[in-house]
């Protein structure tokens, strides 16, 4: 058993250079090497190291070990054997708090770490490089990682244990985080070209918009990205309601939501979220990723985070390519950008209805099970099912209708929620939620029982055994015990799902290196893989993916993959 951390230049592992390497392998010992700025010079001591590293018969224990592994990858070396890191080890225990070093080894180990600001100061320009630090400044605090970290891996790995979680961390967890160095490390290219081109276009449409606003406005010219103007500008100057909703510091309330409220009210209202939205798309994506592209690579290389989301789901970061919205037009038009390499393709993999399958599988009600076994369209079948049709004589809108029930109520929604959503009557809602239940008698049940449950332990559980807490559910404020139970309906799935493409996405990696592949996953959003594929590798890949992913779990229901290829992200999609 080996622990070990690196010491570097910044935190982003695709550019911070190494500074030192610190390793302990028994409580209370360990050790510190400095690697010089020089790469060559690096070079040779790295790799004095690397048996050590890439020795497969001894385990490798880290916080948050992704990033020593993608740094150590950086300079050619591959860190093998079994791995247990105790940041997820942490993360599987307690979802929903924090797993840093520091923290777990005041609550573990009842001990004070030295913090890094000690050593370069707090954050801001004038913060000091790890660089910067003579050796013997150093090596106490890169010692002290490397012990403290073995020492929350003896204490978490029997925890695990304890609550039943080792399943969950050995066979999930830990086997994806080498999955994510090799995803992280590829990256993904972009057409700057076209990303310039569209910024050119949605600035213009900025500017009309604008127009409009001001128009609407009465002519008046205000700030559209202050908040306080365009409350003074919607509730003094337009009066669109009563009683406007109101900060503590008497400053009129102007976000997303409640402006989402406040739509039909006025036409100005879905001007301003409109220019809201583009505005945010302009900034975080189409102005900023030419950005963040690696000069060393020629790509972005995005940060997967493995111990974020309570429900098991992971999330993205610096950029955040979950986040680009998928429905629009907008969010096309970047996702269009994301381009392969030449003499490559990109290859979509993603599953289908995913969470309403859990929900069949999870609820076992028999109407559902019916309808995925028989491979019937599960909308159209609902829309027959509430509107008391026959599913040929199902209209679009009633399909529509029935979508947005079906995952409406996967996610605990209420009758209020339901009728805002389809734009009807409070009662007309009711009833179509009551209809819902009186067809499938075994989704009420789940529901029903979840609630007790969650009441009763204060969790809920994945299908894999991934516990989800939730504090509020026995709070004494209604909202927010009923938002604690929606989450308690809605987390088995979501944590489901995650874990389902955890497992796919470990046994695609698996399968491209045993039939020795130069296709490569390079990114994963929400139900969807992205590969970059040669052109020569194509069918092969089309022919095995789909069943990889449908695999990855024995449900009572079939799981479905749809795929696709294409020179483009969108068109992939």
């Amino acid at each position: 058993i080996l622990s070990i951390d690196t010491e570097t230049t910044g935190t982003e592992p695709m550019e911070a250079e190494l500074v030192g390497m610190s390793f302990s392998d028994a409580e209370n010992r360990a050790y510190y090497v400095p690697v010089p700025a020089n790469r060559d010079e690096a070079l040779k001591i790295v790799n004095e190291f690397r048996p050590l590293y890439e020795n497969e018969n001894s385990m490798k224990v880290g916080q948050n070990i992704k990033y020593d592994m993608i740094i150590l990858q950086n300079y050619g070396v591959q860190v093998k054997g079994k791995l247990f890191d105790t940041m997820l080890a942490h993360y599987v225990l307690q979802p929903e708090l924090r797993h840093n070093m520091d923290y777990l080894a005041e609550i573990y180990l009842h001990y004070q770490t030295i913090h890094i600001d000690e050593l370069i100061g707090s954050r801001g320009k004038n913060q000091k490089s790890m660089r910067d630090l003579p050796p013997e400044d150093v090596y106490r605090y890169a010692c002290e990682d490397a012990d403290v970290t073995l020492k929350l891996k003896n204490v978490l790995e029997k925890e695990l244990k304890e609550h039943a979680a080792e399943h969950l961390f050995y066979e999930i967890e830990m086997p994806l985080v080498p999955v994510l160095v090799n995803i992280e490390s590829n990256g993904v290219r972009i057409d700057t070209e076209a990303l310039k081109q569209s910024s050119e276009h949605f600035t213009l449409r900025l500017q009309e918009i604008e127009k409009e606003i001001y128009a609407l406005a009465g002519g008046e010219t205000f700030n559209i990205g202050s908040p306080k103007q365009v409350g003074e500008v919607l509730f003094d100057r337009l009066k669109i309601v009563e009683k406007a909703k109101k900060t503590k510091t008497g400053q009129y309330v102007t976000s997303e939501e409640v402006l989402e409220s406040l739509r039909n009210k006025h036409a100005i209202i879905g001007k301003i979220l409109e220019y809201r939205g583009l505005k945010k798309l302009l900034s975080t994506y189409i102005d900023a990723l030419p950005q963040l592209i690696n000069p060393r690579t020629g790509r972005i290389h995005t940060s997967f985070n493995q111990a974020v989301t309570a429900t098991g789901r992971l999330s993205s970061s610096n950029p955040n390519l979950q986040n680009i919205p998928i429905r629009d037009e907008d969010g096309k038009e970047i996702r269009k950008a994301f381009i392969p390499d030449d003499g490559c393709e990109f290859f979509s993999a993603d599953y289908s209805q995913i969470e309403l399958r859990i929900m069949a599988h999870i609820s076992q009600d028999e109407g559902l099970l019916k309808a995925f076994r028989e491979g019937k369209d599960i909308h159209r079948a609902t829309a027959a099912e509430v509107f008391g049709t026959q599913p040929e004589n199902v209209t679009p809108e009633q399909r529509r209708m029935a979508k947005v029930i079906n995952f409406g109520l996967i996610y605990g929604m209420s009758a209020f929620g339901l009728a805002q959503n389809l734009g009807i009557e409070r009662r007309m809602a009711s009833h179509y939620i009551e209809e819902y239940f009186a067809r499938y008698p075994g989704v009420a049940r789940y529901m029903q029982q979840t609630r007790s449950a969650a009441h009763a332990q204060g969790y809920v559980q994945t299908a894999f055994g991934r516990r989800l807490w939730l504090p509020d559910i026995l709070s004494s404020r209604p909202a927010v015990r009923a938002g604690a139970e929606r989450a308690a309906i809605n987390a088995p799935m979501q944590g489901t799902a995650a874990d389902l493409i955890k497992r796919a996405m470990v046994s695609l990696d698996r399968w491209l290196k045993e039939q020795n592949l130069k296709s490569r996953l390079i990114l994963q959003v929400h139900d969807e893989l992205i590969l970059e594929v040669p052109e020569d590798e194509v069918e092969l890949v089309k022919q095995n993916v789909a069943g990889i992913m449908q695999s990855a779990a024995s449900l009572s229901v079939p799981l479905l993959a749809e795929v696709g290829v294409a020179d483009n992200w969108e068109a992939a999609h």
